[in-house]
């Protein structure tokens, strides 16, 4: 191991060696350069150039475009991060940054890894003579430890000792000292890792099977110095943007000011604004939008931030941030020309996020109101729960929570915040733990492990080796295998006893791995000589070109055994009905909606399949109908599912082909229904056609798929539809749960439209039969353009059976308030018991009555004997000295042990009773109380 790493070094060592001569007259020739000449030439777009053309004519190596800022193939990570997640050979570093961009050499200082004893890792003593050997100083190349010269990405994965070059903007002088010291005069602007250790989950560092080189370079500080700037918004990939935020704002020009010197945090805002949206514009060109999890989850609080600062700071108008976009795609356009072929989405989807926020604020602020409200005034601490709901739901920040608390005295309870932020935190760990616990994840050691004992590659051929039988039925072929690695407990095993978890890995088979968006297959293992023991297979995964099944051995298991693989027919024959119906579904939307609609995931099981799609809003009624009968027709067609492997170059050139933004192998699958693979390739058919790249199991005539029903349809996030479906007898199902429940909404209807003559106890049971059966409507599989339609009517009806309930409840008040009226006419205080069971009818009473006797005071009771709740309402005059309506209910209410809210005029609570006399004694106190205070006040 310690030799190859040398390999590695001394591969690195030559490349540079080999620009030796040169480099030390580069060193001394740039030594004398005048900085300034250089400023004038150097415009970011030419420093990007000058970088891609001194690899591609200096040195022959090939331009790959920019890759997208989501990984591929990595769920762990949720951004490529930097250049170092692809390796590109940089060792030309100093010959680029003296001799080309001619930055002075005695301005550069060199640090490298110093060692690590409790790591047990030596000091880098052949990259430090590097350096010397070519020309740098003594006193330029410095020593590190972990903290700043030893690369990790993160908690585990590939790492090692790296080598920095860092400038001193000042010059003249020995900087030394400053390097890696935070200092803003002494900058690193290029680092070269020496990916040699894997950091192990239990924190161990274990010697790569393969090293490398990876280099990092930070093209705005590049800029900086270049340009002779100190600071990256000072150059002219920021200027332009900040000029657009000025143009756009109430605020003032940006001054570059930092800490206590900028007042109001308004050129903080600039760069915020400046580099969120441009973080926005490349990450949404490159498909990821602002969303609820992940990478998704980051942007969208990125562009919540950027709304905030845009909109409270800054007072720019709605609208300001998406108008920002242009000016990114003219600073960075030239590198990442999907910014101009994207820009109108990218501003469509900033500006309906936007609008989104802020109407979450609203509403945000709302709820902070209505809880304060109904707190007790003389408490500061906001209830957490609120707080992180308002946060997890909304995207409503916390620290601005914490704001507008603040201003009004109050704080969140903090413990109480972070025992829901801990749930979370755990619940989330507990998944991702789930998740990383697979015994199907090869590490990289096993898998360099099995490629060195030239265990081959699993041939899962046969997952693809069906046909139809006579009958019509599908007939999957048998397959035998042997076993070829065991994986268990992090390392490779000879044997895996009874109980065991562990991975096997076969010569060949006939289980599909999840990939593609389809579910792994079912199944399990017999040994041979054990027929009635079986290996039931958990999971089914790729790692590395070798199918893992996941597997708990229920006898003892060994390399080398023969094994029979029984696959769960139903299971696999229900996902390549799902599969083959999702490729339908994408041709239908594409069919109705345009071309501009674009998959963006999917995921099928055996039951339901998911499809992700950008669209802009829902879809409509009659859109779902239409998409329904599309994917129906070609059903009832009963057409070919035609499976071909072709050249990738080829493939590319199909009319009509649908791809996602994925790497492809090549040769690759067409997957193409009712038209051959031949006849798209050789242009010979108009016929409009499915046809996509896929590696998944399809059928071989569409007919299987039965029925097709689309029983959720809602936005994700703006711009991003999820459509879940159900085939076959779950399609039908749901079909006759729509007509069952469309048939209970008309007898519903019947009864809402005569509720005018019912007693308000039984119009109100209604209405709570139409709440039912929308809850109903809500949650149960149907189709969801019927669901769509049954919701409509619902809502109309609710708001029908409402109106009722209040015309009858007032009819009832203005009853009982006339009797009242007669009972207790000319008096200044007027409390008595009514009964009814509605603290809305009681309420009403109270006004009505009020109404009559504007000038006196009014509290009515009612006593629901079965539960002993006593309801209570009251009024006063407006403007009266005599006292306040809250503090009056509030009194009686506190006296039979309960609360009340309301205002000075208006308020309404409740309390319990046991008995008459109680009713009796709190009438008498009532009303005692006000003639108290008719008494203080006169």
């Amino acid at each position: 191991m310690a030799a190859r790493i040398g390999l590695v070094k001394q591969l690195h060592c030559a490349l540079l060696k080999t620009k030796l001569s040169a480099l030390s007259a580069g060193i001394r020739r740039c030594s004398a350069l005048s900085n300034s000449e250089s400023h004038k030439e150097f415009t970011s777009k030419r420093v990007r150039r000058k970088f891609i053309e001194f690899f591609k004519e200096g040195y022959e190596h090939r331009f790959v475009p920019s890759s997208a800022v989501r990984p591929r193939g990595d769920a762990t990570l949720l951004f490529v991060n930097a250049g170092m997640n692809q390796v590109e050979a940089c060792a030309m570093a100093w010959s680029l940054l003296t001799e080309e961009y001619g930055i002075p050499a005695d301005r550069l200082y060199i640090s490298y890894f110093s060692g690590d004893a409790v790591n047990g890792l030596p000091a880098d003593e052949e990259t430090r003579q590097i350096w010397l050997s070519m020309g740098v100083r003594l006193d330029h190349v410095l020593p590190f430890g972990m903290k700043d010269n030893f690369w990790e990405m993160g908690e585990t994965g590939p790492c090692g000792p790296c080598t920095e070059i860092h400038y001193d903007h000042i010059g003249n002088r020995n900087a030394a000292s400053l390097v890696n010291a935070d200092s803003p005069d002494v900058v690193e602007i290029w680092n070269l890792v020496f990916m040699q250790y894997n950091r192990e989950v239990n924190g161990n560092l274990r010697p790569l099977p393969q090293c490398s080189v990876d280099t990092g370079m930070g093209l705005e500080r590049l800029v900086t110095v270049l340009q002779g700037k100190r600071s990256n918004y000072d150059t002219d990939l920021f200027t332009p943007l900040l000029s657009a935020i000025h143009q756009c704002s109430k605020a003032p020009a940006y001054q570059g000011r930092t800490g206590e010197a900028d007042v109001g945090q308004v050129d903080m805002a600039y760069r915020v604004v400046a580099d969120h949206i441009r973080t926005l514009c490349v990450c949404i060109a490159d498909g990821v939008y602002p969303g609820m999890t992940g990478a998704e989850l980051v942007l969208r609080r990125i562009l919540r931030r950027a709304v905030r600062f845009s909109t409270e700071v800054l007072q720019a108008p709605e609208g300001a941030l998406a108008s920002l976009v242009p000016t990114v795609a003219h600073i960075l356009g030239e590198a990442y020309p999907e910014l101009h072929i994207e820009s109108e989405r990218i501003m469509d989807l900033i500006n309906q996020n936007e609008v989104q926020f802020l109407s979450s604020l609203k509403q945000g602020r709302r709820v902070i109101d209505r809880t304060l409200s109904n707190m007790d005034k003389d408490s500061t601490v906001f209830p957490a729960s609120v707080a992180w709901s308002l946060h997890r739901n909304l995207g409503f920040p916390l620290d601005l929570i914490d704001l507008m608390l603040e201003e009004k005295g109050k704080m969140v309870d903090k413990k109480e915040m972070t025992v829901l932020e801990n749930e979370y935190e755990k619940l989330r760990f507990q998944s991702e733990e789930d998740n990383g616990n697979r015994v199907d994840q090869l590490d990289l050691h096993s898998l360099a492990e099995l490629q060195s004992q030239g265990v081959p590659y699993t041939d899962d051929s046969q997952k693809y080796c069906y046909s139809l039988g006579s009958d019509g039925q599908y007939v999957f072929q048998p397959c035998r295998a042997s076993v070829l690695a065991l994986y268990c407990d992090g390392s490779l095993v000879s044997e895996v006893s009874e109980g065991q978890r562990c991975g096997v890995i076969l010569d060949r088979t006939s289980f599909y791995a999840e990939q593609g968006g389809q579910a792994h297959d079912q199944g399990f293992f017999t040994k041979d000589g054990l027929q009635d023991v079986l290996f039931p297979v958990k999971s089914v995964r790729l790692a590395g070109g070798y199918v893992v099944h996941q597997v708990t051995a229920a006898e003892t298991l060994r390399t080398g055994d023969q094994v029979q693989l029984h696959l769960d027919e139903a299971s696999r024959l229900g996902c390549m009905v799902k599969h083959t119906t999702t490729h339908l579904l994408n041709f239908a939307l594409r069919e109705l909606l345009g071309p501009s609609v674009n998959q963006r995931g999917s995921h099928c099981t055996a039951s339901r399949l998911r499809f992700d799609f950008s669209v802009k809003g829902s879809l409509s009624v009659s859109e779902l109908q239409q998409v329904e009968e599309l994917v129906q027709h070609v059903i009832r067609q009963n057409a070919e599912v035609h499976v071909e492997e072709v050249p990738l170059s080829k493939a590319k050139q199909i009319t009509g082909l649908r791809t996602i933004d994925e790497v492809y192998p090549d040769p690759v699958r067409v997957v193409s229904v009712a038209v051959p693979v031949s006849d798209l390739l050789n242009s010979n058919t108009t016929e409009q056609a499915s046809v996509e790249l896929c590696c998944g199991t399809h059928l071989l005539r569409t007919g299987a798929i039965r029925d097709f029903v689309i029983v959720s349809e809602r936005q994700m996030v703006n711009g991003i539809s999820r459509i879940l479906a159900v085939t076959g007898d779950e399609a039908k199902k749901a079909r006759e749960t729509g007509q069952a429940l469309q048939e209970e909404l008309e007898s519903l209807a019947v009864q809402v439209g005569a509720a005018s003559s019912l007693s308000i106890p039984a119009a109100q049971m209604l209405s709570k039969e139409v709440g039912l059966l929308m809850n109903a409507v809500e949650i149960t599989p149907i189709p969801q353009w019927q669901r769509r339609e049954l919701q409509t009517r619902l809502k109309a009806m609710q708001k029908t059976s409402n109106t009722t309930i209040r015309k009858l409840e007032i009819k009832e008040a203005a009853f009982k308030a006339k009797e009242l009226l007669v009972k207790h006419s000319n008096k200044r205080v007027v409390v008595d018991l009514i009964q009814t069971e509605s603290i809305s009818v009681l309420m009403k009473t109270v006004l009505q009555l009020s109404k009559s006797t504007p000038d006196s005071m009014v509290m009515l009771l009612s006593h629901l004997q079965l539960s002993g709740k006593v309801l209570c309402a009251c009024q006063v005059p407006k403007g009266s000295a005599s006292g306040s309506a809250i503090k009056w209910a509030h009194s009686v209410c506190a006296r039979l042990g309960g609360n009340a809210d309301g205002s000075t005029d208006v308020a309404k609570g409740v309390g319990n009773a046991a008995s008459l006399t109680d009713i009796t004694d709190i009438l008498h106190w009532a009303e005692e109380f006000a003639q108290n205070k008719i008494r203080k006040a006169s």
